[in-house]
């Protein structure tokens, strides 16, 4: 098979920023073009993916994570001796966890208790403590195990992040990953394409893209079925549906099997070097479905995650 082309137009090496602690890491991930997977597509249909394993805490969640801390912060919620909780899969855990011991603020975790070993070391390892849920309700169940704490908590010792239902949650991806998308490809973007898990990246970065453009098409994704491997994604007819949710900004919504999503991870390693987890690999997957409708047009997704928090 001969070699893809490529140009070293992005190549150069670039001095590394400073930063004055590690909030300052998060965000400004890079976009990088789909060559081998896109194969197939007209040559003036583009398919580019944000790489959110770039942030310190190798996942997108890193950036509501930050915007709900300092919100909280901001608004004397947090940072009293107040300890964060929240109900997570992981990825959002970690985030927390990282930032919880960079500023010094207690975190306790409800994770389902099939959660990967990987991303419960990862917690722990920052110091958090972790509560485990029933591993056969998934998130749902976890939302309802914290509200049950909650509920015991007649001292007010916890800060609720609540990331269903907080709209800073959302608020991160305005402020930096829409912009972000803008202008690394210099305002031709023409379609951004995300599945739903506590939906506040399609929600948050669509809003802020469509602040560029009325004329950006934003498409979610969700898993096919209510029983589904895709982790950290919601089936929103059959779950509990984030407050943050909002369907009305959502121009189509695409159905994605888990053994698509799963595939495309594998063949995303293979074909472009890129170790996607399984919902980065669903992404791609709804992000190629819409590519494969158009004859010119520049799809964007994310990339959520790597694939080193899914081999146990």
């Amino acid at each position: 098979m001969p070699h893809r082309s490529w140009t070293s137009r992005n190549s150069g090496i670039h001095p590394p920023k400073l930063h004055d602690n590690l909030l300052g890491m998060i965000g400004n991930t890079p976009l990088v073009r789909l060559s081998g997977v896109t194969r197939d597509l007209p040559a003036e249909v583009e398919v580019w993916a944000k790489l959110e394993f770039m942030n310190p805490g190798g996942s997108v969640k890193d950036r509501p994570a930050r915007q709900i801390i300092l919100d909280a912060i901001a608004q004397g919620l947090l940072g009293q001796g107040q300890r964060l909780i929240d109900a997570t899969s992981g990825n959002t855990g970690i985030a927390y966890a990282m930032l919880g011991a960079a500023l010094d603020i207690p975190v306790t975790l409800v994770m389902p208790g099939n959660t990967s070993e990987q991303r419960k070391r990862v917690v722990t390892a920052f110091g958090a403590e972790i509560i485990a849920s029933s591993e056969m309700e998934g998130s749902d169940g976890a939302i309802t195990l914290v509200r049950e704490i909650l509920e015991a908590d007649t001292e007010g010792n916890y800060y609720y992040a609540d990331q269903y239902s907080n709209p800073s949650n959302p608020l991160a991806h305005t402020l930096t990953t829409a912009p972000e998308i803008w202008k690394q490809t210099d305002a031709r973007v023409t379609h951004f394409v995300a599945c739903t898990g506590t939906s506040g990246t399609i929600m948050g970065t669509g809003r802020g893209l469509k602040g560029f453009s009325k004329e950006i098409q934003i498409i979610g994704a969700q898993p096919a079925d209510a029983f589904h491997g895709l982790e950290g994604l919601k089936h929103m007819p059959s779950s509990i549906v984030p407050q943050i949710y909002d369907e009305s900004l959502l121009d189509e919504i695409r159905w994605i099997e888990t053994e698509a999503g799963w595939d495309m991870a594998e063949q995303l390693a293979v074909d472009e070097g890129i170790a996607a987890g399984n919902s980065g690999g669903a992404n791609v997957v709804a992000a190629l479905q819409v590519a494969s409708t158009l004859e010119k047009g520049v799809v964007v997704t994310v990339i959520c995650d790597h694939a080193d928090r899914y081999m146990d």
